[in-house]
């Protein structure tokens, strides 16, 4: 797959190519390489890609669900996306992603023509130093992926090299921006509801075989709210509810400037004590 190289890094990698209907084409990139396969978030943002560049597509994202059924191994994979339903303003779609005829990925994405109505934000973003006053981490001691995003935390932090101990929650705020900076889109803000450290991780501060098996995003920025965030950085914010016979959950909350809720997320997570 040819790839322009004056493109930002993310948007090499989820690049598609038509090859068919309803059907991309694609190849996992070595910048957002994970514990096994490629970062959650990079293949969540490639499969949104796919429904936002068919000719098909009416509307923006509201929400995006996806399953991870399988592991996605290095090399081609193969997108196809079909719109299962449109109305008036609603539209639903289908989309797997597989490699050698073995479907590895499947999701759900609603997407809507947004319009004007009374709107209110029931939670407050919290009040935390300015991105600028938090030291950035040294990505260098973490995966590939990491390399490509500016993380500021300000609490609940993971450190690979084992100077923390245990915490007794697992909340965690950083800030976060994609690495050079890239003004942020739908395609980015997906791939960074997923930019969370596994909250088993943070608690106990220590790795261990882990692997998300269903994330869902919902997008409450509008094509105005991501015009004003531009690449600003996100406050990004989340915590687990319980970890029980193998698999935990965490929720979050993804903040722009000014305050703006830009999206919530939600995932459950598989994890091998």
């Amino acid at each position: 797959m040819n790839q322009n190289t004056t493109l930002h890094v993310f948007d090499q990698s989820v690049s598609l190519e038509p090859a068919g209907a309803d059907t991309f084409c694609g190849r996992t990139p070595a910048a957002y390489a994970n514990m096994v396969g490629p970062y959650g978030g990079f293949l969540a943002a490639t499969l949104l890609n796919a429904v936002l560049l068919h000719e098909e597509r009416q509307g923006d994202p509201v929400s995006m669900t996806v399953n991870f059924a399988g592991p996605v191994g290095d090399g081609d994979f193969q997108v196809v996306a079909s719109a299962r339903r449109t109305n008036r303003s609603t539209q639903h779609w289908n989309v797997e992603l597989s490699q050698q005829g073995v479907v590895a990925v499947t999701a759900t994405v609603l997407l809507a023509v947004r319009r004007d109505t009374w709107g209110d934000t029931e939670v407050s973003m919290p009040d935390v130093p300015p991105s600028e006053s938090v030291e950035r981490i040294d990505a260098g001691q973490y995966l590939a992926w990491v390399r490509n995003y500016d993380f500021r935390v300000v609490e609940g932090h993971f450190d690979p090299a084992g100077g923390i101990e245990a915490n007794g929650d697992s909340l965690t705020r950083l800030w976060v921006r994609d690495m050079p900076p890239r003004p942020l889109d739908y395609l980015s803000l997906m791939a960074i509801s997923d930019c969370f450290f596994p909250r088993i991780f943070v608690r106990r501060q220590q790795r261990m075989p882990v692997g998300t098996v269903s994330l869902t995003t919902y997008f409450h920025a509008d094509r105005d709210s991501l015009a004003r965030q531009g690449d600003s950085p996100v406050l990004a914010e989340a915590h687990a509810h319980r970890y029980s016979r193998g698999f935990f959950d965490h929720t979050g909350k993804l903040w722009g400037v000014g305050g703006e809720l830009l999206a919530t997320t939600h995932q459950m997570v598989y994890f091998k004590d």
